[in-house]
């Protein structure tokens, strides 16, 4: 240790190491103690994002000490160490603990370096394999929480030789079936601590750890997805069908044809009376299609001349108006089909011979 000027001096620089989230110490060595209780005056400092500003975190003088920040550090002037309370990641700095004499002092300069623990590590089974009544597996060890985690790879015999001893996450292990009693200790540690499990080689498959093996993994993604969409495919089939059965017939066009008009009449229709005689309550496809009243119904042989012309109607056959009476529609298109040729066509009709 050397004395410097005021402002100037420089000392021994140590590294502290803390863990975050709990109490770190920092030491001052025995002879800085016996300067202080010689002189008197002693300063705890730490460095600021600013390199040409310090932080004045403590001041002792004679006995008497006024700490600037209560809350976070605790003096003790026994052996005038300063602890923090609780370590944060932003109390990683550079701290110094100077002792004045006169114009000149005394530095003794401490790096806090803060590491988040390490927490329980896991091993999981990346891949596995049967053959020749060996297993080979290879094996990955991690921690979730940790700064500057390391892994290393030991057997319980604590043997160089062991098919254990690895430095590393990675473990690529063969061992034979009947060897029950081989165990590997996975163990993860950083500069303030450190865990460990253990592989125990009793089953070579991929529940060791609580690892399920791909296949396994595929299944119970892609069984649920088909069972739902079965049920959806189920669903949506019920309730189309449901649908379907509700929803009414289309109601009956009001177009209609001559052959749905005859067909109509036909079922309301009575055997007409022999020839010569009329039936008030018959009619004729002739007739409902043409839609003649009674009264200008005739015989085919029989046609009356009108200043208008009038489609006659058969003989013993009631005309459409009855027929509209019932309540049956009519197209309106005149069609007539008598029963016997006219007699014109008759004289002039080819005769044959026997």
């Amino acid at each position: 240790m050397v004395w410097g000027s005021s402002g100037m001096g420089r000392g021994t620089r140590e590294t502290v190491l803390g863990t975050l989230g709990k109490a770190t110490v920092l030491w001052i060595p025995q002879e800085f103690q016996n300067l202080t209780q010689s002189f008197g005056v002693a300063t705890w400092k730490r460095d600021t994002a600013d390199p040409h500003s310090k932080e004045v975190l403590l001041k002792y003088m004679n006995g008497n000490y006024t700490n600037y920040a209560p809350s976070q550090n605790h003096f003790h002037s026994s052996n005038f160490s300063l602890e923090i309370l609780s370590t944060k990641r932003q109390d990683q700095r550079l701290y110094e603990y100077i002792i004045s004499k006169d114009a000149k002092e005394k530095v003794w300069q401490i790096q806090l370096e803060v590491y988040e623990p390490v927490s329980k590590p896991d091993i999981q089974v990346l891949s596995w394999a049967l053959a020749n009544d060996s297993c080979t597996v290879t094996l990955n060890c991690t921690a979730a929480r940790g700064d500057n985690v390391s892994y290393s790879w030991t057997g319980l015999e604590a043997s160089s030789s062991s098919p254990c001893a690895h430095n590393g996450s990675l473990l690529h292990l063969s061992y034979h079936l009947n060897a029950t009693s081989l165990a590997c200790a996975c163990t993860a540690s950083n500069p303030v601590s450190s865990s460990a499990v253990t592989f125990n080689s009793s089953a070579c498959s991929f529940e060791q750890r609580g690892s399920a093996s791909p296949e396994l993994n595929l299944v119970l993604v892609v069984v649920p997805v088909v069972v739902v969409l079965v049920l959806i495919g189920v669903f949506t089939a019920l309730r189309v069908g449901r649908l379907w059965k509700h929803t009414p017939p289309p109601e009956d066009s009001e177009v209609r044809t001559i052959y749905s008009q005859v067909q109509r009449v036909e079922k309301q229709k009575i055997p007409c009376s022999p020839p010569g005689t009329e039936h008030p309550s018959c009619t004729t496809i002739y007739a409902a299609a043409t839609g003649l009243p009674p009264d200008t119904a005739q015989a085919p042989g029989r046609i009356q001349h009108s200043p208008r012309a009038e489609t006659p109607t058969p003989r013993g056959c009631s005309p459409l108006s009855q027929v509209r009476e019932r309540g049956f529609p009519t197209l309106g298109i005149p069609i007539w089909a008598p029963r016997s040729p006219p007699s014109f066509l008759a004289s002039r009709a080819p005769t044959r011979s026997p």
